[in-house]
């Protein structure tokens, strides 16, 4: 620009579409081989490497972004990623949005997603999410939509600016009560496309619908499992408000849904379980339900309310204080090291654990996520 036959042929080179900076972390890069970027500005800066073909730079703003990915900016960096014509962030936003869908759709990111970004979440096959939430979502967006174009917030405006897309939400999918109390209220649905769909839940001649009806397939967790071997004995596993706990660590990232854990040795029983997940002390995840065993060795599925994203090489600790029959399978055998698919996880002992549980043996046999 400013240069050789393409020079510029005036004083002052203007360049509006640049944040400041953006183009003083590229010229810092170019001038002085450091790279210094910032979570505020790694976008500006990543469209200034694009534009000025910096293509070190640009890999590095993308490294940047999928190491700060998480379930509330997932959305907005698909958008950008997409815009950018990076595929390896686009598939990595698409993983957190598959396996944290509900915590994404709620996230303010979503709202400020354009429309193309909108329809390709909506029509998503594998999204982790009741689909009452994705309507919710959708409404949300929308409203969004309506101030940006400077619309009025009426609900006609609200379906217009959704316009094909909510089609594309699986409606017919919900839970009865989700759709009698949510999206049939919400004023969006015409009346013919209420009764309609009433209709489609109870009649057994079902009307044809233009929305999709076939639910999502969503994900299908995988379960690692620790120990080769079960046992009972007559004077264990016993509880009393003690915390069972392993630390264990993956080589690529993954999102832990929840925990197997086994049940009563002496018939069937209910469980009362606290489980929790943290990372160097800090609470990343925690639940309280219950969970009945029906006597048997298996192991029982306890669920956190959302995945919870676990980044690799980093040691995590499990947890799990249970309240219940007094005597209970354990695990024997337990390995330090175990392959699931594509995922390694290692297995350490937790300092947390005060009931006995470590590597070679006792409770939270499994860990179930998705990857």
């Amino acid at each position: 620009m400013f240069y050789g036959e393409l020079a510029e042929d005036k004083d002052e080179i203007r360049i509006p579409d640049v944040e400041p900076a953006a183009f003083l972390a590229m010229l810092k890069y170019i001038y002085c081989d450091e790279i210094d970027l910032a979570a505020d500005t790694v976008l500006a800066t990543l469209y200034a490497a694009k534009k000025y073909i910096v293509p070190h730079l640009a890999r590095a703003c993308v490294n940047f972004l999928e190491t700060s990915l998480s379930a509330k900016n997932a959305c907005v960096l698909l958008s950008q990623s997409c815009l950018f014509e990076e595929p390896d962030l686009t598939q990595r936003c698409w993983e957190v949005i598959d396996a944290q869908a509900e915590l994404a759709l709620k996230s303010e990111g979503f709202c400020d997603i354009d429309f193309q970004t909108l329809e390709s979440i909506l029509q998503r096959e594998t999204l982790n999410a009741k689909e009452i939430v994705v309507f919710e979502a959708a409404l949300n967006w929308a409203e969004v939509e309506c101030q940006r174009q400077d619309l009025a917030l009426s609900i006609e405006n609200k379906r217009k600016v959704l316009g094909k897309a909510l089609y594309l939400i699986r409606i017919p999918t919900m839970a009865l009560d989700d759709f009698a109390n949510g999206a049939a209220q919400s004023g969006v649905l015409t009346l013919n496309e209420t009764n309609d769909i009433f209709l489609w839940y109870t009649a057994a001649k079902k009307p044809e619908l233009q929305f999709v009806s076939k639910a999502r397939k969503g994900l299908v967790p995988q379960r690692c499992h620790r120990f080769q071997s079960c046992a009972y004995r007559s004077n264990q596993w016993r509880y009393r408000g003690r915390c069972d706990s392993i630390q264990f660590a993956v080589d690529k990232r993954v999102f832990i849904a929840g925990f197997g854990l086994y049940g009563s040795s002496c018939g069937s029983a209910e469980y009362s379980a606290k489980i929790e997940l943290k990372r160097q002390g800090v609470v990343l995840g925690q639940n309280l339900s219950k969970y009945f065993s029906d006597g048997s060795s298996n192991t029982f599925p306890v669920w956190f309310e959302y995945p919870v994203q676990i980044e690799p090489d980093t040691f995590y600790t499990a947890s799990v204080i249970l309240d219940g029959n007094e005597l209970s399978y354990f695990g024997q055998e337990g390995m330090t090291e175990v392959q699931c698919g594509k995922v390694t996880v290692q297995f350490q002992c937790s300092s947390d654990s005060t009931n006995g549980t470590g590597v070679q043996g006792g409770q939270i046999p499994e860990l179930i996520f998705y990857a």
